[in-house]
This record gives structure tokens, sequence and C-alpha cells, in this order.
């Protein structure tokens, strides 16, 4: 599976990766060694702290190289100030709810729906992509369900 990203979404995780290996890894290692070298590993917290540390950055990085290798760029098309596209924010109305959402577009590696944060690859994300300000869309769930949204504002 590929996770469609923007470059710079890519080299944040490059550079992040990068960090982790020569920069953070023989940090912690030293401050493994160092509360090894205390004495009595039974009792030694700094000892099981410093291995925790050192074991989360180390499947921090190895997760890192998964995304980078499966990632898949995606162009950022610049779309006109009034058209909804990725990076950008839409308020939309639901007749049904009788409520406003707003929603920022993201790849799938951005989405996070607490924060209002959705995928261009989710059936929201799909049906906003390329609307303007006074459009009805309708979004098709997997389940067959479908739903109207009146787009309000783009940003």
């Amino acid at each position: 599976m590929f996770d469609s990203v923007t470059q710079e979404d890519l080299n944040a995780w490059i550079e992040e990766k990068e960090r982790r290996k020569n920069i953070d890894r023989p940090k912690l290692l030293e401050e493994v060694k160092e509360a090894k070298a205390q004495g009595d590993l039974s009792e030694n917290f700094e000892y099981y702290a410093a291995k925790k540390a050192h074991r989360e950055n180390e499947s921090r990085i190895l997760y890192l190289e998964k995304l980078i290798k499966t990632a898949k760029v995606i162009e950022e098309k610049k779309t006109p100030a009034d058209v909804a596209g990725l990076g950008k924010t839409v308020t939309v109305f639901i007749e049904d709810d009788g409520e406003e959402e707003t929603y920022e577009l993201v790849t799938s590696v951005g989405a996070n729906v607490l924060e209002g944060k959705i995928s261009i690859e989710s059936p929201v994300g799909k049906a906003l992509i390329g609307s303007k300000v006074g459009d009805i869309v309708t979004v098709q769930t997997e389940s067959g369900y479908s739903y109207d949204m009146k787009v309000i504002t783009v940003q």
C-alpha cells in the first residue's frame, strides 16, 4: 500500500529519520551505557527508562523508513483561491443535520478527523476537491449512504 504525500511531508520524514539516526540514537545509546554503569540493574530505573527511550526511537526510525519507502509523492496542484484543493480549508453546510462543518483537506497521512483534517482520498475529501463556494456536493459512503453538503467558504 502506498501513502499519498506531498513532497513537503516526505522531506519532513527524511529529516526526522536522519536526526533520529545521527543525533538521537548515539545520545540515547550513551544514556543506556551510563545508566548501566550505575550498577545493580534489577533496581535501576534510569537504565529501564533509557532502554525504553532507545527502543521507542528505534521503532520510530523503522516506521519512518517504511513510510518513506511506501510514499507516493503527489503533485500539489495550485488551485484558484475559490476552489477546494489540497491544503485548503472548506466550510460546508450539511442540510440533513442543519450544521456547519469545517475541514482542512490533507493527504491520507495527515488526516486527523478530531482536528478537522480529512484526507482528499476520503469520501468527503473526494466530494469536495474542485468544488467552489455555492456548490452542492454529494458525499457517497462505502456503505451506499449519500448526503449533500453546500460549500460555504474555501480558504
